[in-house]
């Protein structure tokens, strides 16, 4: 490992930058700088050669010319152990430069921005920095390449620890992340390029370019003879399973990522009520909210299906405190939880879950509830061969404004109910009904071929576990396309329905409704989840 004597350091991200320096410069090694980092070192009492200096060039052309340079890419792609390259810089005057700090303009931050236009999209775009940092890349054998400020720690300390030197393998580890940066920068150009339709952006370009980090590998896919793994986009700043951290239990499984993220999307429809969802295999079979307590809204959700719930997955958006855990592990005398996830966890609600010899594999996950509205806008559904993208389903109507399209209005405690079995309905597999009351679920009818079948599944698993469906509300993903389905619900003691509405039929199930003494409300807004 040979010692850095000399670094080139030029960044448009100066976190953290002028300490770096310093301790470089602690460490003997020759600062050579640019533009506004070399006035950021200076003025930190860092000493800098400049670059112009150095290659005995101006900066010139506003700064778009001052490190494409022979004395600089020379420095940089030398090979140390190559006898002809050292000939070579020697003949010509070229000293070695051993590491090299860059990071780019942020043309990603720049055209997020609505009013960006194509001229300032263009001045963003970094030609020296890509440069600078494949150059080094190539030559990681003998040279650091540094793109992300959080590594300045890493680097310093290895450095300390081995005599001004990274070892190779560190070497690699970064010029792999310097290749990730330039690929994903030139990606984001290229889409951003493609569209544009004069000034003007269209919502879908001409590419997609998408980058993920694996988080893990898994024991296995969906099922034991697929192989998979969990990867994640570049962080946002926006909650989501992906930044959950597990506290205890066996490792996650395909599945049950899955799952957990389909309980924290339900939990973000419930911005104030303090709220409880069981998921089975992305269903909702349990939903319940609370003006009283985290167990109180666990007990009604856990009593919503209690034989469905074996195996599932519980969410909170609340802390998960003692007396919840008490009634988790009271309810759970028989079969199994597979994670409890949940913003917070009590130290003693923990001590106990941990404790519990029935549940000793359970999992748990602390993730912060996502916000509404969402920061991520787009979602993908891959089939073979392509890729779907879309915006996500954030959409929400306020049930107080929907049309009444009956005689009879819903009463104040029915309004309430339409709201909530909406929010929930919206989280199930189309064909989707679910029967609920103002704080509950009463039966779900999820991923059925026809509407009609997916009521009378409602209808029947409510029965099944002794649940009454008389005097239940009835949400509904999508329209009705026939009167049946009205027809099935009032038979079961619905007193009041919500649907989108927009069926050719809506006057047949408008009076069907009529017929029965039902309220109905249309949201002129669809769910589909496929």
């Amino acid at each position: 490992m040979s010692k850095i004597v000399r670094a080139l350091i030029s960044v448009s991200d100066k976190r953290g930058v002028a300490e770096f320096a310093q301790r470089l410069a602690a460490l003997e090694v020759e600062i050579l700088s640019t533009g506004g980092t070399a006035k950021v070192l200076e003025e930190a009492g860092v000493s800098v050669v400049r670059v112009e200096a150095y290659t005995g060039f101006p900066e010139m052309l506003d700064g778009r010319v001052k490190t494409l340079h022979p004395k600089i890419h020379g420095g940089i792609l030398g090979r140390r152990d190559d006898s002809v390259h050292q000939q070579q810089m020697s003949a010509h005057g070229l000293s070695p430069i051993d590491l090299v700090a860059v990071n780019l303009y942020p043309f990603e931050q720049a055209v997020a921005k609505p009013e960006c236009l194509l001229a300032e999209a263009m001045e963003n775009i970094d030609i020296g920095g890509p440069a600078l940092i494949r150059a080094a890349a190539k030559n990681y054998r003998d040279v650091t390449v540094i793109t992300d400020p959080a590594d300045y720690p890493a680097v310093l300390a290895e450095m300390r620890a081995n005599g001004g030197s990274l070892s190779l393998e560190s070497k690699f580890h970064l010029a792999r992340k310097a290749f990730q940066l330039t690929a994903r920068y030139d990606g984001a150009i290229a889409d951003y390029l493609g569209s544009l339709s004069g000034e003007r952006r269209k919502p879908f370009g001409d590419t997609l370019h998408l980058q993920f980090f694996k988080v893990q590998d898994l024991r296995y896919g969906e099922n034991p003879h697929q192989a998979g793994a969990f990867y994640r986009q570049r962080e946002t700043g926006e909650p989501s399973i992906t930044s959950a951290r597990q506290l205890q239990g066996k490792e996650l499984s395909f599945n049950n990522i899955v799952d957990a993220n389909a309980a924290l999307e339900l939990l973000r429809e419930f911005d104030e009520e303090i709220a409880a969802v069981v998921i089975k295999h992305t269903n909702p079979c349990g939903v319940a909210i609370s003006t009283a307590s985290v167990a109180d809204a666990f007990c009604k959700a856990w009593a919503c299906d209690p034989v469905s719930i074996f195996g599932g997955i519980v969410g909170f958006n609340r802390e998960v405190d003692e007396e919840t855990a008490q009634e988790i592990l009271r309810l759970y005398q028989e079969g199994f939880l597979e994670i409890i996830i949940a913003p917070a966890f009590s130290v003693r609600a923990q001590e106990m879950l941990a404790a519990s010899k029935r549940l000793q594999n359970i999992r748990l996950l602390e993730a912060p509830m996502p916000a509404h509205p969402s920061l991520s806008r787009y979602e993908m559904k891959q089939v073979v061969g392509g890729l779907l993208l879309q915006e996500r389903d954030l959409g929400r109507v306020k049930v107080a404004d929907c049309q009444v399209v009956t005689r009879r209005r819903p009463t104040p405690e029915e309004y309430r109910a339409l709201d909530f079995g909406w929010k929930v309905c919206k989280h199930v597999k189309s064909n989707a009904i679910v029967f609920s009351l103002e704080d509950r679920v009463i039966g779900v009818g999820a991923g059925q071929m026809s509407r009609v079948d997916a009521a009378k599944v409602a209808i029947m698993r409510a029965q099944d576990l002794g649940l009454d469906t008389h005097g239940a509300v009835v949400a509904s993903d999508a329209f009705f396309p026939f009167r049946d389905g009205v027809d099935v619900a009032a038979r079961a003691g619905a007193t009041a329905i919500i649907q989108p509405g927009g069926s050719v039929r809506d006057p047949e199930v408008i009076e069907a409704a009529d017929e029965h003494s039902l309220a109905m409300v249309f949201t002129r807004m669809r769910h589909f989840r496929h």
